[in-house]
């Protein structure tokens, strides 16, 4: 057993899974606080559009957590997403206290660096990124062209 769990052939497979975890829940993070599903923003209801931070927060976490979820763009929407819950956890967060179980920044920290790590190790599989990068890999397969025959 811990040679599978170790095995080189294992780890993009359960790196894609992890980053479509990973992205689905931060999508639906945005979907809540923007569309009110899911429970709405933090105590019900939507966040209104334009507000600073919330707003421009919650478009990051659904379309960045979409992408992320399919795999493209992987990581530079994991970087800026990164950089989102960094700056939830500093302003929002961390002046209520010093650790994320005393201010409730426990998401915005583990989101900052689920997607810190994804920006450096990138889709894994099933990620749309990989299948982009194959096709524009593989060589382009000519079709012989029909030449005439030359009557001398």
């Amino acid at each position: 057993m811990p040679g599978r769990l170790n095995s080189a052939t294992a780890q993009p497979y359960v790196l894609g899974l992890f980053r479509m975890v990973v992205g689905l829940l931060f999508a639906c993070h945005g979907a809540a606080s923007l569309f009110g599903v899911l429970g709405g923003a933090a105590g019900g209801g939507t966040i209104d559009a334009g507000t600073w931070p919330g707003w421009y927060a919650a478009v990051i976490q659904l379309i960045g957590g979409g992408l992320v979820l399919l795999g493209l763009g992987t990581r530079a929407a994991a970087v800026i997403s990164s950089g989102s819950m960094a700056y939830a956890y500093f302003k929002v967060h961390q002046p209520g206290a010093l650790w994320p179980m005393e201010n409730g920044g426990e998401a915005s920290v583990m989101f900052c660096w689920a997607f810190l790590l994804l920006a450096f190790t990138g889709s894994g599989a099933f990620g749309l990124d990989r299948l982009l990068a194959r096709r524009t890999s593989e060589p382009e397969q000519s079709t012989p062209e029909r030449q005439t025959p030359v009557v001398a």
